[in-house]
């Protein structure tokens, strides 16, 4: 028999704001976990005022990638337990901020792998046949039977930079079309199949006809594809960037391929994105003959928001009912089974020597019994999960509360 989840509070208390029209597989979630948590919902992202107003009692926050957790937000958000990000990047959430007020961040690093791959694939087709330009074409009116310039992609080479989740399907799904693929990447991977690894970007794009961005979006990948880059490129050879905006310098991207150098490209991110749906999107590479551009839909079908709602939930779910932070991307990651007949507390405090001595002392001061005790910390914050004796275990939850050092803590019944 599963024990009921423990909670800190009646879970009819606790509030849950989804935006963006996250899927409502979350829901099922937290229905099923939460019992009673209360569900509201936005279809559209909240600008940083709205979102101060709605935030001010939300226990938990869901977004997709255009609603911005500023400081300022955090700063109003004042029972925030948790922040889920339906998505890959987390760019969005001021990480460091909410790690600061004990308030951990999840995301989906898996779930749309499938997703993407697929479209890049596509893609790769859509380019070697120019089939963007065609389509174009017969819609207005012209019959042009060409197949100047035109190829198979079997025999062709890939270059995946960025060999992680989506990059390795990529490479297994591009293998399946008879292609020869090659990967580089600042970390030591294991290659999939006959998938081969170069040593630097500069051998990867000369070798390739078809290069592939899949890389998260730092001060190390800001710009790492300019004009430089391009131009080590073969000559006739293709770009795709599915992974951040930031990655590709757009303006020379649009150079390279006016001046011929380029066969094509396929862009789905961009340096600057519409909030919402817009009739006005400006970039450099629009009207480019065998350009596809796509508005950010990657990971945009009903299979990877499914998933993605339900991988989101369940850490968040776990979160607020065990305090289990495996997966979050901003906070120490503990994952401790639950033992019956016990209470535990959850303490986020500054990363400062002898705090793990001051609650020991309050436990052993109280008479208190430990029964299980894990602590994890980074360079600015330290977690400690425990679990007592219910006896005096509030006790010990007011004393650890009081403590200078303290940013959060919270006890599960």
């Amino acid at each position: 028999m599963v024990a009921p989840a423990r909670t800190s509070f009646p879970k009819s208390e606790i509030s849950v704001l989804l935006l963006e029209n996250i899927h409502a597989s979350a829901d099922e979630l937290f229905g099923a976990a939460g019992e009673g948590w209360k569900i509201e919902r936005a279809s559209a992202a909240l600008r940083e005022g709205e979102l101060i107003e709605r935030i001010r009692d939300v226990h938990v926050l869901g977004i997709r990638s255009k609603t911005r957790v500023t400081p300022a937000v955090l700063n109003e958000a004042r029972r925030l337990l948790a922040i889920g990000a339906f998505c890959i990047g987390t760019n969005q959430i001021a990480c460091g901020a909410a790690a600061h007020a004990g308030v951990p961040v999840f995301n989906a690093p898996y779930s749309n792998t499938r997703s993407v791959a697929e479209l890049v694939l596509a893609e790769i087709v859509f380019l070697a046949r120019q089939l963007g330009d065609r389509i174009r074409e017969v819609h207005g009116g012209r019959w042009r039977k060409v197949s100047a310039g035109c190829h198979e992609v079997r025999g062709k080479t890939l270059g995946i930079i960025g060999y992680g989740h989506i990059g390795t399907q990529v490479g297994v799904l591009a293998e399946a079309f008879g292609m020869r693929v090659l990967y580089f990447d600042i970390a030591t991977k294991l290659a999939v199949g006959n998938v081969r690894p170069v040593p630097d970007l500069r051998a990867l794009l000369a070798s390739s006809d078809f290069v592939t961005l899949h890389v998260p979006e730092t001060p190390q990948t800001q710009g790492m594809i300019g004009a430089a880059e391009l131009a080590a490129m073969r000559p006739g050879a293709h770009l795709l960037n599915a992974s951040r905006g930031t990655v590709v310098d757009v303006e020379a991207l649009a150079a390279a391929l006016r001046a011929g150098h380029l066969a094509g490209a396929a862009v789905d991110v961009f340096p600057e994105e519409p909030e919402g749906a817009s009739d006005d999107f400006q970039s450099p590479l629009r009207g480019l003959g065998n350009v596809i551009l796509t508005p950010h839909i990657g990971g945009s079908t009903e299979e990877a928001q499914e998933n993605i709602g339900r991988e989101v939930a369940t850490s968040l779910t776990k979160f607020v009912n065990t305090g289990a932070t495996t997966g979050a991307v901003n906070f120490p990651e503990i994952e401790m089974p639950s033992i019956p007949g016990t209470h535990r507390i959850l303490n986020i405090h500054k990363n400062v020597p002898g705090v793990l001595r001051d609650i020991n002392r309050i436990v052993s001061d109280l008479g208190a019994n430990i029964r299980a005790q894990h602590l994890a910390t980074d360079a600015d914050i330290g977690y400690l999960v425990m679990d007592l004796d219910h006896d005096v275990s509030d006790d010990v939850k007011n004393a650890v509360a009081a403590l200078p050092t303290n940013v959060r803590t919270r006890i599960l019944y």
